[in-house]
C-alpha cells in the first residue's frame, strides 16, 4: 500500500472533521454490517446485535481504536496490527470476506458523517487505508 503524503493529509483532515470518534463511525459501521449483511451476525451471536446495543457500541470501539491505532502508525500497520490479526485467524477465525464487507459500510458511515468533506479523494485515501488494514487482518490466514 502507498498512501502519498496527500493521502495521510485527506485522512487526518477527514479525523479532525469528523466531529465525533472514530469509535462512534466504527458502531455506525458494525449497524450497517449487521442490517445489510446479516450473514455477518454468525460471528457474534453472543451479542445483542439491536441497533445501538451496549455490544455493538463497545465492538464499534473496539474497531475504531484499532483505525485510530492503524492511523497514528501508518508506517507500522503490520506491527501494530499484529495482535489483531492473530485474535481474527487463529481464535476468532472471522471469514476474511468479513473485513470487505466492513469496508463497504465503513464508507457509507464516514460519507454520512463528512457529507460533502468526503471527496473523491478523501474516499480513495480511506479506502487505501481500510484495504490495507484488511490486508493486514488477513494475512495469516494464508
Amino acid at each position: 500500500m502507498v498512501l502519498t503524503a496527500e493521502d495521510r493529509r485527506l485522512l487526518q483532515a477527514s479525523v479532525a472533521k469528523l466531529g465525533c470518534r472514530l469509535e462512534d463511525i466504527g458502531a455506525d459501521a458494525l449497524n450497517r454490517l449487521f442490517i445489510v449483511f446479516p450473514q455477518s451476525k454468525t460471528y457474534f451471536s453472543h451479542f445483542n446485535l439491536s441497533p445501538g446495543s451496549k455490544d455493538i457500541i463497545h465492538q464499534g470501539e473496539k474497531v475504531g481504536k484499532a483505525l485510530d491505532s492503524a492511523l497514528k502508525h501508518l508506517d507500522d500497520i503490520r506491527g501494530t496490527l499484529s495482535q489483531l490479526s492473530d485474535l481474527h485467524a487463529y481464535n476468532l477465525r472471522v471469514d476474511p470476506v468479513n473485513f470487505k464487507l466492513l469496508i463497504k459500510c465503513f464508507h457509507v458511515s464516514l460519507a454520512t458523517h463528512l457529507r460533502t468533506e468526503y471527496s473523491a479523494s478523501a474516499c480513495l485515501a480511506w479506502d487505501k487505508l481500510l484495504e490495507h488494514v484488511s490486508d493486514m487482518l488477513c494475512e495469516k490466514y494464508r
